[in-house]
């Protein structure tokens, strides 16, 4: 008897493991852009969700390191790239933002602690992010990639009303 209690408990445990890593999976997503075939940049993001009746100034503090949803974007790399001024080698970073009006500032760290806590110390980079208008207000904080050239991945990251874009280039 003992034997089928333990037994159950394993697969009861199992259950909610596996129910947990779900509910994790959903709430994050991937973004990814193919410089070639074999060459490729890799980001990984948490999901948020903006109310659209309140002023994102309410939502998210400007002027400050922001993690959306609590942990850095991640951003694996298999080729060297560029952004700004930086040169990246083949690898993972961590991608916070410094939200404002309307123009923002991707920050590349070469932390890899995905808790959501941010080190200055661990600064690669700062890039101003050009900024556009959306047809409509995205009522969730989402990452994409455009391939804008065969050497040049765009990383863009919508909130609200406006989509924040930084250039990585193919070295």
């Amino acid at each position: 008897m003992s034997r089928v209690i333990s037994s159950l408990l394993v697969v009861i445990s199992l259950l909610f493991a596996c129910a947990a890593f779900a509910q994790d999976k959903a709430s994050s997503g991937t973004a990814t852009c193919n410089f070639d075939e074999n060459n490729q940049v890799v980001a990984e993001y948490q999901h948020v969700t903006f109310n659209l009746k309140k002023p994102l100034a309410q939502q998210v503090q400007f002027g400050k390191v922001w993690a959306p949803g609590g942990k850095p974007v991640t951003l694996f790399t298999n080729t060297p790239i560029q952004i700004g001024s930086r040169m990246l080698p083949v690898g993972a970073y961590t991608l916070f933002v410094i939200p404002a009006v309307k123009q923002w500032t991707l920050v590349v760290s070469k932390s890899t602690d995905t808790t959501g806590a941010y080190d200055e110390a661990q600064d690669l980079v700062r890039v101003p992010m050009e900024a556009g208008e959306l047809p409509s207000p995205a009522t969730d904080f989402s990452v994409s990639f455009a391939h804008a050239a065969p050497n040049q991945c765009n990383i863009r990251f919508d909130a609200d009303k406006f989509g924040h874009i930084a250039e990585f280039d193919k070295r």
